[in-house]
C-alpha cells in the first residue's frame, strides 16, 4: 500500500474543527470540492426508487442533489458533527421530506446487512488513519446490497507541482484543511472484496481530489 501522511486530527479534534467551520464550509466546497462532487453522482448513477446512504454528509451539497434524483427512493445519511448536520437539514428540507439524517459515525454504522443500493461518501477517509480503511470500507461493503455501488471522493496524491501545495500545507498547518491529506484508495477499495473498481481524478482550483467506484459483488 502506498504511505500517506499520518492522520493528525483525532475524532475529537475533527467534531471541534467542523463545529467551528461548519457556516461558512460551503464557500471552500463550492470552490474546490464541487466538480469531483458532481463526478460523484454522476457514476453512483442513482436511479429514483432505490436505496442510498451518505456517509459524512457534511453540510449537505450532495445530499441535496441525492434528494433531488431520488425523490420516491430512501435517503439516509450520517456525519460526526451535529453543526455540519444542522446546515444539511436546512437544505434538505428545502427539497424534500424524504430523507433522514442523524448523527453517527462511519466505524459503526447503524444500519443492517446488505440495505443499500448505493453508498456515496465524500471527504473522508483522507481524515482518518491509514491503519483505519480496511475496517471502515469493510463495514461500507456490509450495509450495501449485493450488487450496490460505492463512490467515494477524497483528496488526492498527485504529482503535479501545484497539487504538491496542498501536501505541504498540510505537513505544517493541517488545521487549515480541516485535517485532510492526499490519500489512495483504490487498492484498498480492491482489496476490501469491490469488483470493477476504477479511479477518476479532478483538479479544482488546483485542490487534488480522486473518485474511487467500485461495485459489491454478488
Amino acid at each position: 500500500m502506498t504511505t500517506i501522511q499520518p492522520a493528525r486530527l483525532t475524532g475529537q479534534d475533527i467534531q471541534k474543527r467542523y463545529t467551528a467551520i461548519a457556516k461558512v464550509y460551503d464557500i471552500w466546497g463550492r470552490l474546490t470540492e464541487s466538480k469531483a462532487q458532481i463526478y460523484c453522482l454522476e457514476l453512483a448513477d442513482i436511479q429514483d426508487g432505490e436505496a442510498v446512504l451518505d456517509v459524512a454528509v457534511g453540510t449537505g451539497l450532495t445530499f441535496s442533489r441525492v434528494l433531488e434524483q431520488n425523490p420516491s427512493g430512501l435517503n439516509e445519511g450520517i456525519d460526526l458533527t451535529s453543526a455540519m448536520l444542522a446546515q444539511a437539514q436546512e437544505k434538505a428540507k428545502a427539497i424534500s421530506s424524504n430523507f433522514n439524517l442523524r448523527v453517527g459515525d462511519a466505524y459503526h454504522l447503524p444500519y443492517e446487512d446488505n440495505r443499500f443500493d448505493v453508498l456515496i461518501n465524500n471527504y473522508m477517509f483522507d481524515l482518518l488513519p491509514q491503519a483505519d480503511f480496511a475496517l471502515v470500507l469493510a463495514g461500507f461493503r456490509r450495509v450495501l446490497r449485493p450488487g450496490g455501488r460505492l463512490v467515494l471522493v477524497n483528496m488526492a496524491r498527485d504529482g503535479n507541482w501545484y497539487n504538491q501545495f496542498w501536501e505541504t500545507v498540510y505537513r505544517y498547518q493541517p488545521a487549515w484543511l480541516g485535517g485532510c491529506r492526499g490519500v489512495a484508495l483504490l487498492p484498498y477499495v480492491e482489496q476490501a472484496g469491490f469488483s470493477s473498481v476504477r479511479r477518476e481524478f479532478i483538479s479544482q482550483m488546483t485542490f487534488p481530489s480522486e473518485i474511487i467506484y467500485g461495485v459489491k459483488d454478488e
